[in-house]
């Protein structure tokens, strides 16, 4: 079982990264509660699954499958001493820092039961981009983040509540044939020849599998 160590919303801040001009990516913890609904479509629903929280590049980010995102403060310890400097919860973008659950070792559909009345579900890891690359300044960031695997989750909003710092956060249910956020984000990101398995596993949304079938069928197209 884990803890909700805290939860973040948006301080807008200027972005060169993006043409989008504005970013949400910087998050600041508050003391809630927050509530949490399913924000809808991608490009015209209501952005973050939070309320107060806000997503400016609607293209790329927010909508259902990527309401919430989470990551675990043992995973910003480990960052720490290979950076050398602070890391504190919200500066990686996530909505939920974390502490006792192991996010990236989550399967990919499986349930997260926050607090009284809140339940989540993983859907993936987090896609580094341009604009995590600035917020960080660190060199190469966004191929130093996928070499290491520590993505951390997005999640769908199966059932809203609320949610703030000291819940509880209990697994409900895990996929029988599950890929964890981890093995899905480096097949993606770095071996496309495990992708296969993400078709064949439960808990992985359709609309993905889809996706991936049309990927890898074009890539057999384009070895003839």
């Amino acid at each position: 079982m884990g803890i909700i160590l805290s939860v973040n919303l948006a301080v807008p801040e200027p972005n060169s990264a993006k043409s989008v001009g504005v970013t949400g990516i910087n998050k600041r913890p508050v003391p809630g509660p927050v509530p949490v609904r399913a924000p809808g479509p991608k490009t015209t629903g209501l952005g973050s699954g939070l309320v107060g929280d806000q997503i400016f590049d609607v293209k790329n980010h927010g909508g259902d499958d990527q309401a919430v995102y989470a990551y675990a403060r043992e995973d910003y310890d480990w960052w720490e001493v290979e950076l050398g400097r602070s890391l504190p919860g919200g500066v990686f973008g996530e909505n939920l820092t974390t502490v006792g659950l192991d996010v990236n070792g989550a399967y990919i559909g499986e349930r997260w039961r926050i607090g009284a009345d809140l339940v989540l579900e993983t859907t993936f890891g987090r896609i580094p981009c341009a604009t995590f690359q600035l917020k960080m300044a660190e060199p190469h960031w966004v191929k130093r983040f996928t070499r290491e695997g520590r993505p951390g989750a997005y999640l769908r909003v199966v059932e809203p509540g609320e949610v703030r710092a000291g819940d509880e956060v209990r697994v409900t249910d895990r996929p029988v044939r599950g890929v964890t956020i981890a093995e899905g984000f480096r097949a993606w990101m770095l071996e496309p020849e495990l992708l296969p398995r993400l078709i064949e596993a439960d808990g992985v949304a359709e609309n993905l599998k889809e996706e991936i079938r049309q990927w890898l069928a074009a890539r057999t197209r384009s070895k003839r």
